[in-house]
């Protein structure tokens, strides 16, 4: 074919072929059309499977984060206590920081995943980068969500410790 726009009648002669009644002919851009999210088995299903995935590892690796970040910090805890502060105060000041690198990470986050889809639109501008903002707001409240219930038993265990003991703590 050496027109774009003879396209509609070059699928209607090749459909027209005696024998070829059968088959499927489609343009290429009808082709293009259909190799969208929506019209693969099973993909929704994969997608969502796959961010579970990284969402319960991401509570994991929070978690242990927090948990590591806690038992390094016990003499400073154990400080506080015996300076008065209450386990609501400490459970209050773990979840904070917790918050305050949420943030940090987030902003971070979306920053390198602006620039590095700024970088392969230049590389390839053939390829669409589309950036939806449902999807920056959704991922915030999960990590958001995610860093507190990962930070959550830490800052509980942090609270619950005997000033002394802390104290003693090498």
């Amino acid at each position: 074919m050496d027109n774009p726009a003879n396209t509609d009648s070059v699928v209607g002669e090749i459909k027209s072929t005696p024998g070829m009644q059968t088959y499927g002919v489609h343009s290429m851009a009808e082709w293009l059309s259909q190799m969208t999210a929506d019209n693969i088995p099973a993909l929704a299903i994969f997608i969502k499977i796959v961010i579970g995935i990284s969402v319960t590892i991401g509570f994991i690796v929070i978690f242990q984060a927090m948990y590591t970040a806690v038992m390094e910090r016990t003499r400073e805890i154990g400080m506080l206590k015996s300076m008065g502060a209450s386990k609501q105060y400490i459970v209050a000041l773990i979840l904070r920081e917790t918050i305050a690198l949420t943030i940090a990470g987030i902003i971070l986050g979306t920053g390198l995943s602006l620039a590095a889809g700024a970088g392969i639109h230049y590389r390839a501008p053939i390829l669409p980068m589309d950036v939806d903002l449902t999807w920056i707001g959704k991922t915030t409240l999960i990590a958001i969500v995610g860093a507190l219930a990962g930070a959550l038993y830490p800052a509980l265990k942090a609270a619950s410790k005997d000033p002394i003991e802390a104290l003693a703590y090498d």
